[in-house]
């Protein structure tokens, strides 16, 4: 494992560097300008709008959708950290991804706009915190990833096909049911 702090979700300590590398500054600035866009988007939608699913086979609504992006920054993260600290993903599956993801919109399908923006604003400082406080070695750190059938990929790609780009990806899903 690689001796740095540990830089969670929940509370992202200080880097014992006083910045971030390049790369990985550029990845959290892309994650907090995606949750901005999302969050501003989100804060424009009426309460019909807010219940709009996303489309035929993605049922979840639309408010279910923000919150799942704010829900989901804590475990992508944690994925990444293990990655970034020499640990391989051998217990994940898009299956169990399926599970979670229903099982959330189970338990949130009423969140409320108030809640799922707190939420995606909250996680996403800390998201970003915690990828700032990986060096370029930790990025370019590559592992089997049961993900994609344990092909071996570095960690910035993990983040980059995860916690970046979410909100870039549910944003456009968000804007095409509403069709604006």
């Amino acid at each position: 494992m690689n001796p740095r702090p540990e830089a969670t979700v929940t509370g992202a300590k200080e880097k014992t560097s006083t910045a971030a590398s390049r790369r990985a500054e550029a990845l959290a600035s892309t994650l907090e300008k995606g949750a901005a866009n999302l969050v501003s988007f989100a804060e424009s939608l009426n309460d019909s709008e807010w219940k709009t699913p996303v489309g035929t086979h993605d049922t979840r609504k639309i408010g279910v959708i923000v919150h799942h992006v704010g829900t989901m920054y804590p475990l992508e993260i944690a994925l990444a950290q293990k990655l970034a600290g020499g640990g391989v993903i051998d217990d994940v599956t898009w299956d169990m991804v399926d599970e979670i993801n229903a099982k959330h919109a189970h338990e949130h399908g009423a969140v409320t706009k108030a809640d799922a923006i707190a939420l995606v604003r909250q996680n996403s400082v800390a998201a970003a915190a915690a990828i700032r406080a990986m060096s370029d070695a930790e990025l370019d750190r590559v592992a089997p990833n049961s993900m994609y059938g344990n092909a071996p990929l570095s960690c910035q790609f993990f983040l980059e096909d995860h916690a970046v780009r979410h909100s870039f990806h549910h944003l456009a899903k968000v804007r095409a049911a509403l069709k604006r």
